[in-house]
């Protein structure tokens, strides 16, 4: 993961591997009369900018969903060029960073920081492009327990998750991991009270508001209701974008018979206009 990547943070969120953590709080508020010159609205919900370096600026946002939007924006703007030049574009669970902003450019950084907040972020809206589709075997360990957790029987589980419009809100823990949001609040489950030492390759598997596919093999403490037949094509070293599943991607996860799912084609990233270096 890059240094980018790693000061976003993806603990901003509990990682995979079961281990919880809080809110980054990278650095200090941007006081209007601080020294740093850079400005934080003071208005409930208002986004807070924080320095992050000579040429990156960590913005925090209300929730995930306020970062989701926040990013959404950040890359309408980059794509209709009214933003400076910023190499890299990395959100998390509740703020994004923006480095490498106009290098070289004195005060760049300091005059978006000023503008951010008199920014108006338009609510999250459904993609306009074509979704990556995952094929899934429902067939995981934890199925009988989500089953319960939503109040349904266990063969509905599938066609409760597959008929969710996904999002990838962001990447982390390992390379190829996006944390999926979609999920109503009714479906959100705790993490297992005791993580497995191993997760195979290719696991499809819930957590709070999140819902993630291991790339490889590792250990976790997310409640696993199935399997991806072919998980090498979430992380790609030889494909531009490595990742399948990079920030601002729609998912849709397609239910398969366990007998079919070597005939199937391997998902494609399609059009991707998303950040594609968030988890480099």
């Amino acid at each position: 993961m890059s240094g980018a990547s790693r000061a976003s943070g993806a603990n901003d969120s509990g990682s995979p591997s079961g281990a919880g953590g809080g809110p980054s709080g990278a650095g200090s508020a941007c006081g209007t009369s601080g020294p740093s010159g850079l400005s934080s609205p003071g208005a409930p919900g208002a986004p807070r900018v924080l320095p992050a370096g000579p040429y990156a600026l960590l913005v925090e946002l209300a929730d995930g969903e306020h970062a989701e939007a926040f990013h959404a924006e950040l890359l309408r703007r980059r794509e209709r060029g009214e933003l400076p030049a910023v190499r890299d574009i990395v959100p998390a669970a509740r703020t994004v960073l923006l480095d490498g902003i106009a290098e070289g450019e004195p005060g760049a950084r300091d005059r978006l920081a000023r503008e951010l907040g008199s920014w108006r972020v338009e609510p999250l809206r459904g993609e306009d492009r074509e979704a990556v589709e995952v094929p899934v075997i429902y067939d995981g360990p934890d199925l009988g327990e989500v089953a319960a957790l939503w109040g349904v029987g266990a063969d509905e589980v599938a066609a409760l998750h597959s008929r969710t419009a996904f999002r990838v809100a962001f990447c982390g823990f390992a390379p190829g991991f996006g944390y999926l949001t979609g999920l109503p609040e009714r479906l959100h489950v705790p993490r297992r009270t005791t993580p497995r030492t191993r997760v195979p390759a290719g696991a499809v598997a819930l957590a709070g508001p999140y819902t993630g596919v291991y790339p490889r093999p590792s250990p976790g403490g997310w409640q696993i209701v199935g399997r991806m037949p072919d998980p090498g094509a979430l992380w790609d070293p030889g494909r531009e974008p490595a990742a399948l599943l990079v920030p601002g991607t729609p998912v849709r996860f397609v239910p398969v018979d366990p007998g079919k799912a070597a005939a199937l084609p391997a998902p494609r990233a399609g059009d991707l206009q998303a950040d594609s270096r968030a988890d480099a």
